[in-house]
């Protein structure tokens, strides 16, 4: 492909809130181009893009899949996105590969966080987007109602291209605000029938060319001066200017249809290829030297050093490991050595491959902006750069997600564990949102994830992929214990039975320290009651009883330890017995010093429509939140709070219900505080029945 050939790429994401049919229209797009000749369906789980069984089983998206295809000499590739927030880290992933998108809405003018979301991560990443309003065959709608809210929540104008004609089971066609000429369809997918604006629609539809025109105008001065003289502007002069508005971002155009039946959709793909971008149309991607650290520029051009992102990692049954990347500049043939920038390791590659659904097709060469797989990179992993080894630069990462919720994994038998680990291992290179450690404390696997549903659809594919059946558990809170009194006490081990015995006597205060003090021990040791050599095991012996805690075997925390005297013997003192001695005693002194229970406590920020916030905030006092504070971000509120983490493991699900799924949350972690005295004394009794700690409990 010639270099100006690059121009002709388009890398189109599907994105919006979920349910909205884009699943639907990435299979219609992709038959209208005649790159399949069937319609893949979501209903009947032949979808082309929803291709999992867990995808098949929920008709959801879960991961994003990508298909080629050719429209007017036009190289498109069309990314399928998951619209549900515990999803969406894929959806951002994807968009940094991409040239534009085409944001679906709701034929109701419903906005979800998910949609201003993925508004959001277009302007961030500087794509042009298109909108298209699909299902305007099912659902009863009013079309001018339905842009006000979506403009509000987007914060840009919506301009419709399209007026849909007919509504639900008479809906058939649109007429194009461009001509004003009415299109009508007879069946599914068969070209539509030219005709005048319909009857009734006259009025509607030159408001909306005004609109349309007054909007386009204003995207360029030369059509603002044509305009403002004439009041009117040519059909080539709208198409110029609303291709400058879609590249500078300057408003949404709307365009109509219904994609099931293929209304609308060679319109849209028309519009992906006129009006959208090609990597030639975007800013060179900045970048840093690997080597040097120092500000790099890489332009889409095939004749600059090579450089892309893997923006995707795919373990397919019959390839094994596929790296999916974008091209952002130089060129690539199969065989080629590049290197991996980011872990400074050379890779080779093998066939390259062009993503058509869930089957690849060879391809012998790959040019910047173009998108291809590469099957069993050794050390590459998603997020990576590759590189010409000439020139290795690193190109932005891939933002991270914090989980936002865990839950222990118990694999059915003890043989599994090791497989749980390393297929969960090679989950982690599909899916980066998913993670995964060991607990010290419990010795639990510990899955975190962006949701409740993330989590179990983890699960189900650890069964169907790797034949490891685990149980989910509710997460362990990670509690800690400390003190609020003093106490002193003598801590002595002695043993004598035939032969050389042990001796080891060490007096001790225990005081608290202020909250998050940690542990600190002093030698107040005068005249010589133990000797030197014994003071260090003194130490050791507190710290390793540290770890279990006398309430519920949790950690010690926040506490001083003053060593101030002891005694010995000369033949059967040692380190050893010093040890002992000092975790007898600290035992001792934790019993008598007021031990408490302390708990993590989150900062919460919880984004809510207005008409949520009173239901929302008294929800988060039933689960003993403080609220810090609201900020308004409209046509949202921002709640501050902090909770603690014990009430709040299971919160995505609880939010979507008092939302209607359109609540988000981000949590972090805060600070310890004490368990209040009710709930501690439960708590210690639930976890002296579970994990069999000999737990005393003190008033």
């Amino acid at each position: 492909m010639a270099a100006e050939e690059v121009t002709r790429i388009r890398n189109i994401a599907i994105v919006g809130q979920g349910g909205v049919g884009k699943t639907f229209l990435a299979d219609a797009l992709v038959l209208a181009a005649g790159a399949t000749n069937r319609l893949g369906k979501v209903d009947d789980g032949s979808s082309l893009f929803d291709f999992e069984p867990e995808e098949i089983r929920r008709k959801t998206t879960i991961a994003s899949a990508l298909h080629h295809c050719v429209w007017k000499k036009h190289e498109v590739t069309i990314a399928d996105t998951p619209g549900y927030s515990v999803f969406q880290a894929e959806t951002r992933a994807t968009l940094a590969a991409m040239t534009g998108a085409v944001l679906v809405l709701s034929p109701h003018g419903e906005v979800k966080v998910e949609l201003e979301r993925a508004w959001g991560w277009c302007g961030e990443l500087g794509i042009p987007v298109l909108g298209f309003m699909s299902r305007l065959d099912r659902e009863e709608t009013d079309f001018a109602t339905a842009l006000a809210p979506v403009a509000a929540a987007l914060g840009t104008k919506v301009v419709p291209v399209g007026l849909p004609i007919g509504s639900v089971g008479g809906f058939n066609g649109y007429v194009d605000l461009i001509t004003m000429k009415g299109y009508t369809f007879g069946g599914d997918f068969t070209p539509p029938k030219e005709g005048p604006v319909p009857a009734g629609l006259e009025g509607a539809a030159g408001e909306h060319r005004d609109r349309l025109l007054e909007a386009v105008a204003e995207s360029d001065d030369t059509l603002l001066e044509h305009y403002l003289e004439g009041g009117e502007l040519s059909e080539d002069e709208i198409r110029r200017g609303l291709r400058l508005a879609v590249l500078g971002r300057k408003f949404l155009p709307l365009f109509v249809g219904a994609a099931p039946k293929g209304i609308g959709v060679v319109t849209l793909l028309d519009a992906v290829v006129d009006l959208c971008a090609s990597p030639a149309d975007l800013p060179p991607i900045e970048a840093i030297g690997a080597k040097s650290g120092a500000a790099a520029e890489r332009p889409a051009d095939p004749t600059a050093p090579f450089a892309a992102l893997v923006f995707k990692t795919v373990m397919d049954p019959f390839a094994g490991k596929l790296s999916v990347m974008r091209v952002f500049s130089g060129k690539a043939t199969s065989d080629s050595t590049v290197l991996n920038a980011s872990r400074d390791a050379k890779e080779r590659f093998g066939q390259l491959l062009r993503l058509e659904g869930k089957k690849q097709s060879p391809i012998a060469a790959v040019v910047a902006g173009e998108i291809c797989a590469v099957a069993k990179l050794k050390d590459t992993a998603t997020g990576d750069t590759l590189a010409d080894e000439k020139a290795p630069v690193l190109l932005p990462k891939l933002p991270t997600f914090e989980a936002v919720i865990s839950f222990a994994v118990q694999p059915k038998s003890k043989a599994d564990e090791e497989k749980a680990t390393q297929a969960l291992h090679k989950m982690m290179e599909e899916d980066p949102a998913l993670r995964m450690e060991r607990d010290v404390e419990s010795r639990e696997i510990i899955v975190s994830g962006s949701g409740q549903l993330h989590i179990e659809v983890a699960v189900e594919r650890l069964k169907r992929k790797y034949g490891v059946e685990v149980e989910l558990k509710a997460p362990k809170v990670p509690y800690r214990e400390t003190i609020k009194g003093r106490a002193e006490v003598q801590g002595k081990y002695k043993k004598q039975s035939g032969g050389r015995g042990q001796f080891g006597d060490a007096w001790i205060k225990l005081e608290p320290l202020p909250r998050g003090g940690g542990f600190e021990f002093v030698d107040e040791i005068v005249g010589g009651s133990i000797p030197r050599q014994y003071i260090p095991a003194v130490e050791k012996g507190i710290r390793e009883t540290m770890p279990h805690g006398i309430l519920t075997g949790s950690p010690v925390v926040d506490f001083r330890v003053r060593l101030f005297d002891g005694s010995y013997h000369t033949v059967d003192s040692s380190e050893m017995a010093f040890k002992i001695a000092a975790s007898m005693g600290f035992k001792q002194a934790l019993e008598q010093a007021k031990p408490v229970l302390l708990e993590p406590m989150m900062h919460l920020e919880v984004t809510v429509p207005d008409e949520a916030m009173g239901d929302v905030i008294g929800d988060l006092n039933s689960r003993r939140g403080k609220v810090l504070g609201v900020d308004p971000k409209p046509p949202n509120q921002v709640i501050r709070a902090q909770v603690p983490m014990a009430e709040v493991l299971k919160y995505a699900p609880d939010l979507r219900a008092m939302t209607s799924g359109r609540g988000d949350f981000h949590m972090s972690f805060s600070h310890y505080e004490e368990v209040p005295p009710h709930l501690a004394e439960r708590v210690i009794k639930e976890v002296r029945e579970t994990r069999g700690v000999q737990a005393h409990h003190h008033e």
